[in-house]
């Protein structure tokens, strides 16, 4: 019995190590930007700092965030006089634990920039008892920087426990710096992603199965052109793109820098091997990156445990529920709404979820604010896994005296959110729910601040309605 189980395994092992990726946990990551990252870690002795290249853009101001239960310290490349700052990463770390804070760090920016579509490689480190930050050089330091913090968001980045997974990320990494850099190299690097998760036969056979399930524009071309030529594209880059780049022999095939032509040839083939170690991370590997979580992550997902079981079920099958005291803990929670990344201003905070209609598949509330003088309305499409505001059936109630902190709350509100701010909910013990940004139609967007002080002048000149 044991090596019938014992042969199952070794068989299907692929299978079963696919299955088990396919768990891959994407967890919710605290943010906190400005002067209030700078404050967290005031009192922290002991960093490791390193200066970073990168392709993705990046945030303006400092950024604390918490991955893998690890702290890191994101400089932003702000302007000082003249000059902007180039991106620095730090990590705590004690002097004697360096190597492990810096290995943290490369398993970071391996993650971050497949997340982000790109890449973040490390160019330098240091340490100190205070953070100190990395200067590299201008040709490395060159990043787009985000205007606002609101543009910068690396929530529900995958955690990598797989060790063969990790490896292939950091190839992919270096693969993706030097891919307009040093060519050949890049094409080593990706070469690696494959060669570093088969034997060398299963590698062979792998590579044969996946040529013809690549859609890259750029890399079918080529494999085409290859074809045409009658040239077998495995052996092909293999000889004379992984060999012919890390082997110098005297009869053997290289990749020669003073002749264009092997030049031309390593550059045109790194279109493949680039597909192919993609691939492999995105669809072998299945590790999501930033555009497949948007599009598969179930944004209900911390609210399911307060609905009862039976309820939860209905509703994901597109059934309708049978009155409110089907929403079990749902009803009547105390809910807390921010602006991603802002805190919640006090009228936000322990606001009450009342419900107010369902259909199937989805559920209605309003959130009430403390003082009672305006709603927030929304509906949880729970069947499809997504949060709506819904700006045109909430607003100041009428028949309660309101004041000038009323306006300006709500003002503020519903002009951030047709400005596209993400609005996030959060019950306590619970992640935060966001909801989708919303898409304005026939609606001229303002400055949430400028709508907010004529909001106010109105007001006070007694000509504002709820």
């Amino acid at each position: 019995m044991f090596l019938v189980e014992l042969t199952y395994l070794v068989q299907n092992s692929q299978k079963i190590y696919g299955f088990l990726r396919r768990q891959m946990r994407i967890p919710y990551i605290p943010h906190i930007f400005g002067n209030d990252a700078i404050t967290k870690v005031s009192n922290r002795i002991g960093w490791v700092t390193v200066g970073v290249a990168t392709s993705i853009p990046w945030p303006q101001e400092d950024l604390w965030l918490e991955y893998e239960n690890v702290e890191f310290f994101l400089h932003g490349a702000k302007l000082e006089g003249r000059y902007r700052v180039a991106p620095c990463i730090s990590t705590p770390s004690s002097r004697e634990d360096f190597d492990n804070a810096l290995a943290s760090l490369y398993r970071f920016t391996s993650v971050l920039g497949y997340f982000k579509g790109g890449y973040v490689d490390i160019t330098g480190r240091n340490w100190g008892s205070h953070m100190i930050r990395y200067s590299t050089p201008s040709d490395d330091s060159v990043a787009i920087v985000l205007a606002s913090n609101a543009g910068f968001n690396c929530n529900y980045m995958p955690i990598i426990e797989d060790e063969k997974v990790r490896k292939a990320l950091a190839f992919l990494r270096e693969g993706r710096r030097l891919e307009r850099v040093h060519e050949p190299y890049s094409f080593l690097s990706f070469f690696k992603v494959i060669e570093s998760q088969f034997q060398s036969k299963e590698r062979v056979q792998w590579v044969e199965r996946t040529l013809a399930l690549l859609t890259e524009e750029r890399a079918v071309s080529r494999i085409k052109e290859l074809t045409a030529l009658k040239i077998d594209v495995n052996k092909h880059l293999f000889e004379s793109g992984r060999c012919a780049v890390a082997h110098a022999g005297i009869d053997g095939i290289i990749v020669d820098p003073d002749i264009p032509s092997d030049r031309r040839r390593i550059s045109e083939d790194l279109d493949i091997i680039a597909a192919l170690a993609n691939y492999f991370v995105k669809v072998d590997a299945k590790v999501p990156d930033e555009r497949e979580v948007y599009k598969s992550r179930d944004r209900l997902t911390p609210w399911h445990s307060l609905l009862p079981s039976e309820s939860l079920q209905t509703l994901k099958e597109g059934g309708q529920l049978d009155g409110i005291h089907s929403w079990g803990m749902l009803s009547n929670s105390k809910v807390t709404l921010r602006l991603w990344p802002d805190a919640p201003i006090s009228q936000f905070q322990n606001m009450t979820l009342i419900p107010h209609a369902d259909g199937p598949g989805w559920l209605g509330f309003h959130l009430m604010s403390a003082k009672g003088s305006f709603a927030l309305a929304f509906v949880m499409d729970v069947r499809n896994g997504h949060m709506h505001t819904q700006l045109e059936d909430g607003g100041l109630l009428s028949g309660v005296e309101l004041d000038e902190e009323d306006v300006a709350d709500y003002t503020r509100y519903f002009h951030s959110v047709v400005g596209n701010r993400k609005v996030e909910l959060s019950i306590d013990g619970t992640d935060p729910v966001e909801c989708d940004i919303v898409i304005p139609v026939n609606i001229i967007g303002r400055l949430p601040e400028e709508a907010v002080a004529e909001a106010l002048q109105k007001f006070r000149a007694g000509r504002f309605t709820a």
